[in-house]
């Protein structure tokens, strides 16, 4: 099943202020760079060699951003139904041994193992979709399997 690429309105913002600080950063390479042309021999200049890499990689990310984000589809509103989940929701699960833990299910640009930000299409995530609180979900990964109950869900 392909997922539409969705994105938080968090999530698309957090793509605009790095295109745009992107794009800042560049114009201050292009001035490093043309710097170090001008020394002379670009062979054996580390100067012109760095800055030559990190404008590639610059230029990278940003036609990646360019045509990525036309196509994604920012979700901004919650859901009608509140009660189960869906895309940006937060969902707190309880484990076996009582442990609690929040994710936010978002898209695959903005999943963040560091915020417990997973991306819609990973299989927690689909496991979870659909379910309402009180429900028990069980989780198949390769550390073994995992029983989950669902504890709260916000928006």
């Amino acid at each position: 099943m392909k997922l539409l690429p969705y994105i938080t309105a968090e999530g698309m913002a957090v793509l605009n202020d790095e295109l745009e600080a992107i794009w800042i950063r560049r114009r201050d390479v292009v001035k490093a760079l043309s710097a170090a042309a001008a020394e002379g021999d670009r062979s054996e200049n580390a100067e012109y060699i760095y800055r030559k890499k990190e404008l590639r990689g610059l230029d990278r990310r940003i036609r990646y951003l360019q045509k990525r984000m036309p196509d994604l589809r920012v979700v901004a509103v919650p859901p009608d139904d509140e009660t189960k989940i869906f895309f940006a929701a937060f969902v707190l699960l309880e484990n076996e041994k009582h442990t609690r833990i929040e994710y936010r299910i978002v898209g695959s640009d903005e999943r963040d193992h560091q915020k417990n930000n997973i991306s819609i299409e990973s299989p927690l995530a689909q496991a979870l979709l659909g379910k309402e609180v009180n429900d028990a979900v069980l989780i198949h990964a390769p550390a073994g399997d995992t029983n989950y109950f669902i504890v709260a869900i916000r928006y």
